[in-house]
């Protein structure tokens, strides 16, 4: 089996999930996966991943397991004991050759956002790793290793001791043993320079800290699920703060692209949350606007924390370091560039929300390939709505 524990995962999927369980119990979704690179064939593989599929379905929560949730303080104790009675089901998914022809696969989760929000995660890491060990059979660990270390050795120099990295490559990891490896290479080179992980169960196994808010995907459900399709932001961001009271105060900024953000982040917002995550767009003009839109809401820049996450390596943390550094606090969520990088291209696969109570959702991205969304006329009214320029 290569997933073995439901705690491996991201740490969002558990705090989205409790706000799902909190406020939207009732809500339908459904989830589609897209591989960005050209020309990579996945059909040969369809039969394995269901088969790690089936094998996910069977795994329950152990009593260990949630204790160790329910010692986390943003955890409510409800929550905890509904996932002692939590499984996923297979019915809910369909993985299958796509009808275009062309080497590539359509797996598609559609049911109670509630039993499916927790796949998205396994699934990508199933889709990676069986891809890896049949193509890549004999691993070069070696040439991994010596990567990591020679990327890991550009952070271990006095000016950068309070430069601080965290693992956010489950979903494209190289394998669950190459991650593993990776995140007890990084405690050992970095001490406290590594801040923790975002998968829960590595976090469990090696006493590091779990790491994560929220992701697109609840923005996106909200544009169903708010009052209002201009206020569905708004409505995100207050529902999260209901729920939490102030915990897990990082907010993701590009859902509706940043110019949509900043207008709705007000001075409420500015000082409500202790920060905000960078995933789209260029990360340099992001913090510059980013501090300026908080001194312009007299709120001090050096008393909120960015954090950036997009297809970071270390040599981009050092730049975004250098720049920012005393002029706010930092944090840097590196994933794929940490996880799989052996020496082969990495697959870019995702999996996102289309669809939340029957009507089209989406995320217009600072990074229009990232924008994602089976419906167009929607996508041009939520454009539309939200101001944001054709390309987004």
């Amino acid at each position: 089996m290569i997933i073995r524990s439901l705690l491996d995962t991201d740490l969002y999927k558990f705090t989205m999930m409790q706000v799902v369980l909190h406020h939207f119990p009732q809500a339908q979704v459904e989830y589609k996966f897209k591989c960005r690179n050209a020309g990579v064939d996945l059909t040969p593989y369809v039969d394995e991943i269901r088969a790690e599929l089936a094998s996910l379905c069977q795994l329950r929560f152990t009593d260990d397991e949630l204790d160790y949730l329910r010692g986390m303080r943003f955890i409510k104790s409800d929550f905890v004991d509904f996932l002692a009675l939590f499984h996923l089901n297979e019915k809910y998914v369909v993985v299958q050759p796509s009808a275009s022809g062309h080497g590539e696969i359509d797996i598609t989760i559609r049911g109670p956002w509630l039993h499916t929000i927790l796949f998205e995660i396994p699934l990508l890491a199933i889709v990676n790793e069986v891809y890896f060990r049949r193509t890549q059979p004999q691993p070069d660990l070696q040439e991994g290793r010596r990567r990591l270390e020679e990327k890991l050795d550009l952070l271990k120099v006095p000016q950068y001791t309070d430069c601080v990295i965290a693992d956010y490559g489950t979903r494209r990891r190289f394998s669950r043993d190459w991650q593993e490896e990776v995140l007890l290479s990084m405690r050992r080179i970095l001490g406290p320079q590594l801040a923790g992980t975002s998968n829960v169960h590595f976090a469990r196994l090696h006493n590091m800290t779990p790491l994560g808010t929220m992701a697109h995907e609840y923005l996106q459900a909200c544009q169903a699920l708010g009052p209002r399709l201009r206020d569905s932001q708004v409505y995100a961001l207050e529902n999260w703060a209901r729920e939490y009271r102030g915990d897990l105060g990082i907010a993701l900024s590009d859902t509706y692209g940043f110019d949509a953000f900043l207008r709705d982040f007000d001075l409420y917002f500015c000082k409500l949350f202790d920060g905000v995550r960078h995933d789209s767009g260029d990360p340099f003009e992001w913090g510059e606007r980013m501090l300026a839109h908080y001194a312009a809401n007299r709120v001090d820049p050096r008393s909120k924390t960015l954090i950036f996450s997009d297809a970071l390596h270390i040599p981009k943390v050092i730049e975004l370091y250098e720049r920012f550094r005393h002029r706010c606090k930092l944090a840097f969520g590196v994933g794929t560039n940490l996880t799989n990088d052996l020496g082969y291209t990495p697959l870019q696969i995702v999996i996102k929300m289309v669809r939340c109570n029957g009507q089209p959702v989406a995320k217009l991205s600072d990074t229009p390939e990232k924008t994602m969304c089976d419906d167009p006329g929607y996508l041009s009214y939520l454009r539309q709505v939200f101001e944001v320029k054709a390309g987004h």
